[in-house]
């Protein structure tokens, strides 16, 4: 519990954002980026982004978040399990039995891939929902209302939202599963790196904590149309343009859904709400709180 609260864990667990390699790999994009640009180097590596308010309570919240998720969350929220024993049973109950004769490799590599393509999609319509649904966009808000962005952003997230995201989880993950077990038989298993599905992994390291910082890595346009770039997320975070770019890893559902925005092509404007807004954001109380009291 001890960790947990300190959130020691988030640091060596590759399923976390934080994993030090994560952060460390990030890191040297970042630097091997910024290497012509001094000016904007010393700029990403100044207290005044790690240092700011808004960054010194993004990392009082995160301590305190990880205590709540750890007695009050993870206790209620739906695993993916229950789900894929529910779904799978109904299938078995009211569907004739069906195995298809497919190499272990392929049936691995397919639930690898779908797995996380299913879970990008959940995802980003769950994203769009907290944007677009005015009940929910009182949690979201929380995390838009950092005036700094830093990897520890990420986490300033409401309890309420954090609940959605683990059923959202629960539901794509365990879905999938059961349709898996019930196609190919219980052996089924995705391709792991450090015991987290690969792909994960490997979009985790090539630099998804840039997205939480001050460093506009885009990418050649035409990929921009097919994974999201940190420069998009960070158009995200900016308050004039936050109705764009909701995927998390794929940038191609904002392209079929109209709420794409290329980073080359959009100015990237202040981070934050409005500013009659951020005032409600400005401590632990505020985050928790202000979206019950509207």
């Amino acid at each position: 519990m001890a960790t947990d609260f300190f959130g020691i864990e988030y640091l060596v667990d590759p399923s976390k954002r934080i994993y030090w390699v994560y952060l460390l790999t990030s890191f040297l994009i970042a630097v091997g980026y910024l290497y012509t640009q001094p000016k904007k180097l010393s700029f990403v590596l100044s207290s005044k982004i790690w240092w700011h308010p808004s960054a010194k309570l993004d990392y009082l919240y995160f301590l305190i978040i990880s205590l709540i998720k750890v007695s009050l969350l993870i206790p209620i929220v739906l695993s993916a399990e229950d789900v894929t024993n529910y779904v799978y049973t109904q299938m078995a109950l009211h569907f004739e039995y069906v195995e298809l004769d497919i190499s272990y490799e392929v049936m691995i590599v397919l639930y690898t891939l779908c797995i996380f393509v299913v879970s990008d999609f959940t995802r980003y319509w769950l994203h769009r929902w907290l944007h677009t649904v005015k009940f929910l966009w009182r949690f979201h808000k929380v995390h838009h209302s950092a005036r700094v962005l830093t990897p520890i952003t990420f986490y300033r997230v409401h309890p309420v939202e954090n609940l959605l995201f683990g059923i959202r989880f629960a539901l794509s993950s365990g879905v999938v599963t059961a349709i898996f077990i019930y196609l190919f038989g219980s052996q089924i298993q995705s391709v792991d790196i450090l015991g987290v599905n690969g792909l994960v992994v490997i979009f985790m390291a090539i630099g998804s904590n840039l997205r939480h910082s001050h460093v506009a890595l885009r990418f050649y346009s035409w990929i921009e149309y097919i994974f999201i770039s940190p420069a998009q997320h960070q158009l995200h975070h900016a308050n004039k343009t936050m109705n764009k770019n909701y995927g998390g890893s794929f940038a191609f559902w904002d392209w079929m859904f109209g709420t794409l925005a290329i980073s080359s092509q959009t100015k990237i404007s202040k981070f934050g709400l409005r500013e009659e807004q951020m005032k409600e954001y400005q401590s632990i109380f505020g985050l928790l709180f202000t979206p019950f009291r509207r």
